[in-house]
């Protein structure tokens, strides 16, 4: 039976040592993040909200406590292990895109694929079929100095989707576009979770994608109230 949530933290600390001294970023936060909804963490700056991302997404690890994201128990697994699973399960979308200014937007979305060792016969269809999802079809071929940043955030949330993770983790993801863009943005990302069943996790201090969202979450001071 599928589980109702896709992330569980129990107990989870993180302690950061900054000069010797003892910075608690999370504090035994104990939390479920449903699955397959549209799900926002909101909090101040340097509440904690980039490091509870970090740790669902398995980018760190935390000082004490259990995690478990889409099934499996996080802290049992290797760094290799974590990467493979980082690989296969999860996907990003960044702030400032974190795209490759080398590569094309097909070759930026692309890439995951590779890096799964997706066969080279099914890449060209699932890199089409998700550029074709975000609208961005047409400009498949042009780098990502000759795109909008709407048009690059698209592109990051295709390279995110194009492997079907279960979960898409998205650290503020509309704060460097101005509203217009910021409201098609999240249209796009409401349909994929509507249409894909793919559970998104946002930390965000956008008033419109909060107002947005199924299921908020909001912490202070490193806990969850």
């Amino acid at each position: 039976m599928e589980q109702s949530y896709i992330a569980r933290l129990e107990n989870v600390a993180k302690i950061h040592m900054l000069d010797n001294v003892a910075v608690h970023a999370l504090k035994s936060i104990a939390v479920d993040i449903p699955r397959g909804k549209f799900n926002v963490v909101i909090g101040q700056s340097g509440s904690g909200k980039s490091t509870l991302l970090n740790l669902i997404g398995c980018i760190d690890v935390p000082t004490s406590g259990s995690i478990e994201v889409c099934g499996r128990n996080t802290m049992v697994m290797t760094d290799n292990e974590l990467s493979d699973f980082r690989a296969k399960h999860i996907g990003f979308v960044f702030q400032t895109f974190n795209l490759m200014p080398v590569l094309s937007a097909y070759e930026n979305v692309e890439y995951p694929l590779l890096i799964n060792k997706t066969p080279v016969r099914d890449r060209h269809d699932m890199v089409m079929g998700t550029l074709e999802k975000v609208g961005l079809l047409d400009h498949r071929n042009k780098f990502p100095n000759e795109l909008s940043g709407g048009q690059r955030q698209r592109v990051a949330i295709a390279r995110a989707l194009v492997k079907k993770p279960e979960l898409i983790l998205a650290d503020e993801p509309t704060a460097n576009l101005d509203h217009k863009i910021s409201s098609e943005i999240i249209e796009l990302m409401q349909n994929i979770q509507s249409s894909e069943k793919t559970t998104f996790v946002f930390s965000t201090h956008d008033s419109n994608l909060i107002s947005n969202a199924e299921d908020i979450f909001m912490i202070m001071d490193g806990a969850i109230l």
